[in-house]
This record gives C-alpha cells, structure tokens and sequence, in this order.
C-alpha cells in the first residue's frame, strides 16, 4: 500500500513563519451592543417582509459569531518554498498563483502579501507578515511569481473589517 504524501514536506524552505489564525479584536460593552441591536433590527425587518430566508442568514451569521467569539486564533505555518505557498496544511502551486502584492504601510498597521489566483473562482488569500521582512519576502517572491503594482492599498473588505471589528 502507497503511502500519503504530507503535503507540507517540500525539498526548500525558502522561509517560513508562523501566524495566527485570524485577528482577535478587542470589543466594548457599546460594540456587542449595536451588534445585537442591529441583528435585531434586521430580523424584525425580516420577519415584516416575510424574508425567512434572510432571517435564516441572520440567525446563522450570529451563532457563527459567537462560536468564533469564544476560541482562541490557532497559530497557522507559513512557507515560501521553490515549489509554492504553504499555509497551514494546505498548498498552493505557483502555477495556480497570478500575481502577488506585498503591502506594507505602518500608519495603518498593514503588513501583508495578496495572492491573486488564476481562477476567478478562488477568492484572493491574505497572509500575515507580522515581524518578517517585506523586502526579503518580495524579492523571493519575485523569483517565481510577477508583482501587481497596481494594488497599493489593502483591499476594501479588509478595511470594513477592521473598522467594525469583525
């Protein structure tokens, strides 16, 4: 019987690091309030439309919440290495990469890359560089993938995000 590869052994690492799952934001009183206010409102608001399915997605996106709400980020590997990324256990091919942004701008506390996959259906992965050098990664990067410059700011999602605190 053949044995399974590991998906995370490669022959280089050209550099790795580790982060956390997501970014656990710290929260008020006032924040959690408005947040169930506004889940409220939008369920009423549901109820008086007769859009149950929406209520659905409510009530779902909520408990969603409050199940992430309690844990602890888990800490993630990140590896470049001369064959692709590798985030966490899984891999992704510089062949099913496009481009690649690194985006470093302290006032705003931003230090990422952006990997823009070749199919439309993958949505862009956003990986943390917290205390690695973005020079170093780019250059590195640069061996194997071509640079978006037209990207020059994070992308709007991300923005919302960390201005709600989601």
């Amino acid at each position: 019987m053949k044995k399974k590869e590991n998906l995370t052994d490669f022959k280089d690492d050209i550099i790795g690091w580790e982060v956390h799952e997501y970014e656990k934001h710290e929260r008020s009183r006032p924040w959690y309030f408005i947040a169930v206010s506004i889940a409220f409102l939008l369920l009423l608001y549901s109820f008086f439309t007769s859009n149950f399915l929406f209520a659905f997605i409510i009530v779902l996106a909520s408990l969603v919440f409050v199940m992430y709400e309690g844990q602890i980020p888990g800490i993630v590997k990140i590896s470049l290495t001369d064959e692709g990324v590798v985030v966490g256990r899984k891999f992704y091919d510089y062949d099913e990469i496009k481009n690649f942004t690194v985006i470093y701008k302290p006032r705003l506390e931003t230090k990422n890359i952006y990997f823009e996959f070749k199919n439309v259906f993958r949505h862009r992965l956003s990986v943390p560089l917290e205390k690695m050098d973005p020079i170093v990664i780019r250059e590195n990067l640069l061996k194997y993938l071509p640079e978006n410059h037209e990207r020059t700011d994070p992308p709007l999602s991300e923005g919302l995000a960390k201005l709600f605190k989601l």
